[in-house]
């Protein structure tokens, strides 16, 4: 049926090329028609004119003749243009169009056109699916269903898998390391782009998830005010304690700001006398996963 499509369209190619070089040959005929009456109505006395009008006449007439012999000789050519090599290759080419369309090589002006040897319409209903009735060339039809297309703001949605990793990676982490986190995976936002805190943020707000500041303050975690109140000193002497290692801190964003875990039953207390350095906690404070730091501010 393929083949015999193909065929039908080279040979209404030539029928339509035969039609506009009909068409010429008419277009000279008629001029030579009109030079003829022009000559025939002109009045003989006037020899001037009636010459100029011969010869006008005389070359229209050569005109059609050439016009003449120029439509039958190409018609003749363009008939024996299609021998039976190249039919047998249009053959191979229908049989072919399976390989030939899936080639990357394709350009889409040549799909196009394939296509357009091969259907004769199509007709799209669309409800909670498309619904395609396709009729070919030969009068074949046919019927398939496909989704819908989705929405430009679909396409741009990040993975799943994704959100559920950056859900599970806010309780360890800030927007920016998560960022490098997924960027180190090779992993990339709906848009296909690379992430940064920015659109970590993004993908969070959208999908509901809790920030690392609320999951942090849900753990317990105490601002530096409230820490302060607890240790009965200055915030700014909360935040000098934290960086020499006497408090346990946890970054919740990524403009240095943190929150600290509650010091317990034996907080630090102020010791005149001893340096800051020397009064570390006991035990060495450790990161809590794979990205849970000591945080000084």
């Amino acid at each position: 049926m393929q083949s015999f499509t193909v065929q039908q369209e080279m040979q209404a190619r030539l029928d339509e090329v035969d039609h506009l070089r009909k068409k010429q040959v008419e277009r000279a005929r008629y001029e030579a028609d009109l030079a003829q009456r022009r000559y025939l109505h002109v009045d003989p006395t006037n020899r001037l004119v009636a010459d100029s009008l011969e010869a006008d006449w005389n070359d229209k007439l050569r005109a059609l003749n050439t016009a003449q012999e120029q439509y039958e000789e190409q018609r003749k050519k363009d008939r024996a243009e299609i021998s039976e090599q190249q039919r047998a290759s249009i053959m191979a080419l229908a049989n072919d169009f399976p390989k030939l369309w899936q080639n990357p090589k394709t350009p889409d002006r040549e799909r196009k056109r394939l296509v357009r040897l091969l259907l004769e319409d199509v007709t799209l209903i669309r409800s909670d699916e498309v619904t395609a009735h396709v009729r070919f060339k030969g009068g074949i039809t046919q019927t398939m269903t496909v989704p819908l297309p989705l929405n430009a703001w679909q396409l741009r949605i990040t993975s799943p898998a994704v959100v559920t990793e950056i859900d599970r990676l806010l309780d360890h982490n800030t927007n920016l390391q998560i960022a490098s986190l997924l960027n180190d995976r090779g992993l990339r936002s709906g848009e296909g782009k690379s992430f940064t805190a920015q659109i970590v943020a993004r993908i969070r707000r959208r999908s509901g998830l809790t920030s690392r500041y609320d999951r942090l303050r849900k753990a317990g975690m105490l601002t530096v005010e409230e820490m302060a109140v607890v240790l009965g000193i200055s915030p700014q002497s909360v935040k000098i304690w934290n960086r020499h290692g006497l408090l346990r801190s946890h970054a919740c964003n990524d403009k240095n700001d943190c929150l600290f875990e509650h010091p317990g039953k034996n907080p630090p207390r102020k010791a005149q006398g001893r340096k800051l350095s020397e009064r570390r906690l006991v035990n060495e404070i450790v990161a809590q996963g794979t990205q849970e730091v000591q945080y000084e501010a």
